[in-house]
Order: structure tokens, then sequence, then C-alpha cells
């Protein structure tokens, strides 16, 4: 029997520098999917807007558990979107480091790392975060900064950092997951 998807491991088997992102909301949706462990299955967490839609693929990174009690999301960088469910080796570029006020006031790490795909052949060259055009990486923030707001949940921005401390930050999620 496979393990599950959370279960899998945060790295792919021989490479330090890839890592298994598992899809779970496509890029285009306006409709939010989370997986559930419990379940074994994609549960639809909530519908955008009218005139929102997630700017790429957003999933989270196995076998590991963030601030937030979440496993690390991961927001990845595809020139079309995937499926829920599917399973991308990705290379990290970096990751924007947030602070989000929850609805009972509490005030939680929910850091979200850049990836591309480790063999896209238009991501190719793309290796940090500043590989990416200022005006992609401002709309990007503002998704998340206006996706928030729409659940009633404010969201800081606290910095941009590249692959290396992408990494930190994948390393000390992988080690808080028992």
């Amino acid at each position: 029997m496979s393990p599950a998807l959370h279960q899998l491991p945060a790295h792919v088997p021989h490479s330090r520098s890839r890592v298994h992102v598992v899809v779970e909301t496509p890029k285009g949706s306006r409709n939010k999917f989370a997986f559930e462990p419990d379940l074994g299955v994609f549960k639809l967490k909530g519908t955008l807007p009218e005139g929102h839609s997630f700017p790429f693929d957003f999933g989270f990174v196995p076998s590991t558990k963030a601030a937030d009690g979440d496993p690390l999301d991961v927001l990845l960088i595809l020139p079309a979107p995937a499926f829920a469910g599917c399973v991308v080796e990705a290379r990290l570029i970096g990751a924007i480091e947030v602070e989000q006020q929850e609805k009972d006031g509490q005030v939680v790490r929910n850091d979200r790392l850049l990836a591309v795909a480790a063999d896209s052949r238009e991501h190719q060259g793309m290796r940090e975060i500043t590989d990416l055009p200022k005006e992609q990486l401002h709309e990007i923030e503002h998704f998340f900064i206006s996706y928030n707001a729409v659940k009633g949940q404010e969201l800081k921005i606290l910095r941009r950092v590249g692959s290396e401390r992408a990494h930190a930050l994948l390393a000390q999620a992988a080690a808080a997951k028992p």
C-alpha cells in the first residue's frame, strides 16, 4: 500500500534540492480545496468572490508542519494548471514570510513558499525569488492579502526571502512534523 499524500517525503529521494508539492487548488480556480488526511480526499473549503482566482497552483509540502499547524504552504508557478492531488517535483525559489491574524484575533505565522516545477522548460533559469518580475511578485502578495481579507482575516507581509531561507523554513517545518 502506498503512503497517503500527506505522508510522502518532503524531499524527492536522492535530491536535496527537489521537493514534493501536492497541488490542492489549481491555477485559475475560484474554489479553494484542501486535502483532508483523515478522509483521504480533497474537500471544498470555500469559494473566492467573483473576479478572484488563484494566480498559480497552490498546495503543500508533505511531511511538514508549519507554525499554523498545517503542512507548509506552497505557491507553485507553472505555465498551465495541474489538478488537485497532482504531486509535482519542484524547486524552491523563495518564500513570502507572513503573519496572519485569525478571526479570533490570534496572530500566527503562515509563510508561503514559492516554487517552480523542477522540469519546467519555461522556468529552467528561475532559481531565486528575484528572478520573478517585480509586478508579478506584487500581484501574488496582493492576492494573498485580498484572499485573507475576504475571509475576515488580516495578512501582513513581513518580507520576501530567497531559496536558501525557503529551504531553512522547509527544514524547520519537516522537523516539526511528528
